[in-house]
C-alpha cells in the first residue's frame, strides 16, 4: 500500500493547525500538539499496526530504515512540500513503531519576534566564549538557538559550523558563511565533528546537544582558543547547568574544568515556554552572565551562591526565572496559577508578586 498520499495529509493537517507536534501511533488517532495542549484527530481512524509501520517507512530512507530496526529509534529530519521541515523520531514502544514529529517553521524569528530579552543581543556580540541555552525537551532550546546564529550570520562576516542531530532550521548565507552538519549523515559523532571544526576556520561553532564529557571538553577547549561557541543542555537553571557539566567529569578532573568553565563561559539562558492568557506560548527566561563574581564562585566550587548573584545583579542583565514570571504575571501575558505551575520555587513567587 501506499502510505504518501495519508502521509501528506496529516503533515498539511499538522501545518494548516499550527501544530508544534504531530503524534503517530498504534491505536489512537493521529495527535496534535497546538499551544502546548495534545488534540487528538478523533474524526480520523485510530492507526492500526500496518498503517503505523507503514507511515513511518513512508518518512525515512532505506539507510534510516535500517538504523531504526538495528537502533530501535531513529532520529532524522523530512522535508515536504519543498519548504515545511520536520524534526522526526521514529522509536518503538511495546514492540509497535510510533513516530513523533516537530514541525520547524521555514523562517528563522528573531530574538524580538519569540519575545526573548534584550540582552540576548549582547551575548553574540563577543568573539569568543561559551554560550549555554538551556530548558527541559520543547522549551524553544533550538528555536532560540537558530536565532542567534541567524542575527550573527546578519551582522558579521564570520565562518559558522554547526553541528546537529538532526539539521532543523536551514540557515542561508548572508554577511556569514555558514556549514551545517548532521549526525550519521555528515560526521559520525558531535565529538569527531567538533574536533574537526579545528581544521576548517570556524568563528563561530553551534553544537546542537553536548552529549557526553569528550563532547563538553571540546567545546570548552574551542571557547577558549578564540571562537564563539554556543550550545544545549537539558537543565533548569544555570546552576544546575554548572553542576551538570561539572559532574561529567570525573572528581579528579573536576576542579580543572571549572577554572576552564570560570574563563570562557559568557552567559547561560534557560528558559521554559508558557501558556499565554491570549492563546500561543511566550517564553520565561533565567539568564546568568559570566561576571567577576559568578567566575569566582565557579571556580571556588561555590555554585549555590550564584542564584543570589543573579538576584541582585539585575542592572547587569541578569533575571531570575522567579522575577521573569512575576514581570509576565504584571504584563497581564500569564497567569498566576500557570506561573506557579513553572516555577521551581512558587512560595517565593507569590511574595514576589505580591510586593
Amino acid at each position: 500500500m501506499d502510505y504518501f498520499p495519508k502521509l501528506e495529509i496529516l503533515l498539511d493537517r499538522a501545518f494548516t493547525e499550527k501544530a508544534s507536534d504531530l503524534h503517530i501511533s498504534v491505536g489512537r488517532p493521529p495527535i496534535l500538539r497546538i499551544s502546548g495542549k495534545l488534540m487528538p484527530l478523533t474524526r480520523m481512524k485510530n492507526i492500526s499496526r500496518e498503517d503505523a509501520r507503514g507511515l513511518a517507512f513512508a518518512l525515512m530512507n532505506e539507510e534510516q530504515q535500517k538504523r531504526l530496526i538495528s537502533e530501535k529509534s531513529v532520529d532524522f529530519s523530512y522535508s515536504f512540500r519543498g519548504n515545511v521541515r520536520f524534526r522526526v523520531n521514529v522509536f518503538f514502544e511495546e514492540e509497535e513503531i510510533s513516530c513523533a514529529l516537530r514541525l520547524i517553521p521555514s523562517k528563522i524569528r528573531t530574538i524580538q519576534e519569540l519575545g526573548l530579552p534584550p540582552i540576548l543581543h549582547e551575548f553574540i556580540r563577543h568573539n569568543q566564549g561559551f554560550i549555554l541555552v538551556t530548558g527541559a525537551s520543547s522549551q524553544g532550546k533550538s528555536t532560540t538557538l537558530a536565532a542567534l546564529i541567524d542575527e550573527i550570520n546578519h551582522i558579521r562576516a564570520d565562518h559558522i559550523i554547526t553541528i546537529e542531530d538532526p539539521i532543523e532550521y536551514i540557515f542561508k548565507d548572508d554577511r556569514s558563511i555558514v556549514h551545517q552538519r548532521e549526525l550519521f549523515r555528515d560526521t559520525l559523532s558531535f565529538t569527531k565533528a567538533l574536533k574537526s571544526t579545528f581544521r576548517q576556520d570556524p568563528d563561530v561553532i553551534m553544537v546542537g546537544e553536548m552529549r557526553g564529557p569528550e563532547t563538553i571538553a571540546t567545546a570548552i577547549t574551542a571557547a577558549e582558543t578564540g571562537h564563539l561557541v554556543l550550545a544545549t543542555l537539558h537543565t533548569n537553571s544555570a546552576a544546575q547547568t554548572i553542576h551538570r557539566i561539572v559532574d561529567a567529569f570525573p572528581g579528579n578532573q573536576q576542579s580543572q574544568i571549572r577554572s576552564q568553565l570560570s574563563g570562557s563561559l559568557l552567559g547561560v539562558v534557560s528558559q521554559r515556554l508558557i501558556p499565554r492568557i491570549r492563546g500561543g506560548l511566550i517564553p520565561a527566561c533565567e539568564i546568568m552572565m559570566n561576571t567577576p563574581a559568578v567566575s569566582n564562585l565557579i571556580r571556588e566550587n561555590k555554585i549555590y551562591e550564584i542564584p543570589m548573584v543573579i538576584e541582585t545583579s539585575a542592572e547587569l542583565g541578569m533575571i531570575s526565572l522567579n522575577r521573569y514570571l512575576s514581570n509576565l504575571i504584571r504584563a497581564k501575558e500569564i497567569g498566576l496559577e500557570t506561573a506557579l505551575n513553572y516555577s521551581s520555587s512558587p512560595t517565593e513567587l507569590k511574595n514576589l508578586v505580591r510586593r
